[in-house]
């Protein structure tokens, strides 16, 4: 093969890993943009909400007991829009402007009327159709970039409203959406990195790293809630990230979803468990079952270690199973999600025993 009998006197070029180095130490500065701006954000949101009384009081249907401001998510938001487009156009795999841009643009969207909405309540149907059509968008720039069938549109247009509510839902202790930030960020940024996708790993990088800036100050015991303009965004990142797997291969949805098990199952069977009772499923509630493990007496910070432990022993494993053996990735996905579905059954069950019999210990 005459092509190849020159490689056999030629060195490679060392400009080509100097150009690879200088890749990735530029992906990792953005990724440690994303946390230094974040952590510098939300502290200036602290300082915001107190001054424009934005605190959240305790009460029935709330699971801390001390007014604690609101809205840091901003600081995640500003971290993301910043690092996360400039990731996805970072060599040596850069994806299209339009798609950075339509990202950004739907995170400022949602963020908006999550930002309103923390400032002043704001009803459902409007914050509903900014969701839907930020989706959409997003969705069409993906699906238009990848050439795919536009008939995915209104599935995906419904998929992203779901996640961003889904988030929103799960929103209800300290640290516990920045933790399911970080881990399924860095999760999604692993399988983007395995499937040859450097640009979008950085992208998710960056997500995970802005998640754990704010996660600084929303710890136990949490100095500032994420509010609506940060727990509706993180979603439609999870979103968009899983999106552009599926988009690169589409065998690829299944680890990604399995990344998010814990979250989708508790917000998806509390909501289901209220429909059926006839309650107002879209009010505030404390029937989560991370609020169940609160009000059953564990702490926050146990409550939280609670899903980490399910991510690291359980959805961690699973997703990488699925993406070593994709023949199996579906049937390991829904093995996973019913697995979770049975957990969070039996807890819960478990946890309303005792808070039953601690509401009768306390009469008698």
């Amino acid at each position: 093969m005459p092509e190849l009998q020159g490689l056999e006197h030629h060195p490679a070029d060392p400009r080509r890993g100097q150009r690879v180095t200088a890749m990735q130490s530029g992906a990792w500065g953005l990724i440690a943009l994303a946390v230094v701006s974040s952590a510098v954000l939300v502290r200036g949101a602290i300082a915001y909400a107190h001054r424009r009384g934005m605190l959240d009081q305790p009460g029935q249907r709330r699971s801390h007991t001390i007014p604690t401001p609101r809205g840091g998510g901003i600081g995640l938001v500003m971290a993301a829009v910043i690092s996360m487009p400039l990731a996805l156009a970072w060599p040596p795999s850069p994806w299209s402007v339009p798609v950075a841009g339509v990202l950004a643009l739907a995170i400022v969207m949602v963020a908006g009327v999550g930002w309103w909405d923390d400032h002043r309540s704001l009803p459902i149907l409007p914050r509903l159709g900014v969701q839907l059509l930020a989706s959409a968008w997003l969705a069409g720039a993906i699906i238009f970039d990848g050439g795919l069938s536009w008939l995915w549109l209104p599935l995906l247009m419904l998929a992203g409203a779901w996640s961003i509510n889904l988030h929103n839902f799960m929103d209800g202790i300290d640290g516990l959406l920045a933790q399911q930030a970080i881990f399924v960020g860095t999760g999604l940024a692993i399988l983007a990195l395995a499937a040859g996708q450097p640009s979008l790993a950085a992208a998710s990088g960056c997500m995970a790293g802005a998640a754990l800036g704010f996660w600084f100050f929303n710890r136990p015991r949490a100095r500032i809630f994420m509010g609506d303009v940060g727990s509706g965004t993180v979603g439609l990142m999870i979103f968009a990230i899983s999106l552009m797997l599926w988009r690169t291969e589409t065998a690829l949805v299944w680890p990604a979803l399995t990344l998010s098990s814990s979250f989708v199952v508790d917000a998806g069977l509390t909501l289901l468990s209220r429909m059926l009772r006839g309650r107002r499923w879209y009010t505030a509630h404390r029937e989560h079952l991370y609020q169940w493990l609160v009000r059953s007496g564990f702490s926050h910070a146990t409550g939280g270690m609670g899903y980490l432990l399910w991510n690291v022993i359980i959805a961690a494993p699973m997703a990488c199973a699925a993406w070593v053996w994709p023949r199996f990735a579906f049937i390991d996905c829904v093995a996973v999600y019913l697995a979770a579905g049975a957990a969070w059954v039996l807890i819960k069950q478990q946890r309303l025993r005792r808070v039953s019999y601690k509401v009768r210990h306390v009469v008698t």
